[in-house]
């Protein structure tokens, strides 16, 4: 059976930083790296022609750290025009701020700048599987800062159990399975979780959800 190609875009101001993911990310067999770019404003145009021809990537990678637009911004604009794309931002240890501003953003996970290429790898799988990609001594010190904008949001049971399997990492369609309801229910669930806690990714929710103590798999 053939394998299904990942197709990633890479957002980063330091060329040399551009020309090393890709050349990683090209050695690996369901991964194809279809372009580059220096801004989200240059990003976007290439992205547009993509589309156009029916490569428009499932994955950016976007470092946070950028001039004159920074990571945050540019994460924001990817997202609101095309709201299926995957952000995966790259950043340093002490960016905790920034990093849970882009997840505010729309970022669906982060990677720490010194990881090996496998570890980005993995990271662009998870985020096209819609699984979330969180360092774990990050992601403890950001569920121990993240803000909670609903102290007792009004889920139902099912709601709930879709929380739960989310704060997991488990993709819509492995939701779906678990409770034996149907991939576009699980999404539907998904969408008004976010709506009733005041939340933009399923990143903020799954982080939301460990915060409060609900499902047990997201690193604490």
């Amino acid at each position: 059976m053939a394998t299904d190609i990942i197709r990633v875009f890479v957002v980063d101001d330091h060329a040399v930083v551009r020309y090393g993911l890709a050349a990683f990310l090209e050695g690996e067999a369901d991964i194809e790296v279809v372009g580059d770019a220096e801004s989200a404003e240059r990003a976007l145009d290439l992205m547009d022609e993509l589309d156009s021809t029916g490569r428009r990537p499932h994955v950016v990678l976007m470092d946070l750290r950028m001039e004159p637009v920074d990571g945050i911004e540019s994460t924001r604009s990817i997202r609101a025009r095309y709201d299926d794309v995957e952000v995966v931002v790259l950043t340093s240890f002490d960016e905790e701020d920034r990093v849970r501003a882009a997840l505010e953003a729309g970022a669906s996970g982060y990677l720490l700048k010194d990881a090996d290429v496998d570890e980005v790898a993995v990271a662009v799988r998870a985020a096209h599987r819609g699984e979330l990609q969180l360092d774990p001594a990050v992601a403890r010190r950001l569920t121990e800062s993240l803000r909670t904008p609903v102290r007792e949001p009004d889920l139902t049971a099912r709601e709930l159990d879709v929380l739960r399997l989310l704060a997991e990492g488990q993709a819509n369609k492995s939701i779906a399975a678990t409770l034996g309801i149907t991939e576009r229910t699980a999404r539907t669930h998904v969408s008004k979780i976010l709506a009733k806690l005041g939340l933009s990714s399923r990143t903020q929710a799954a982080l939301w959800a460990a915060r409060e103590g609900i499902g047990q798999r997201v690193p604490q």
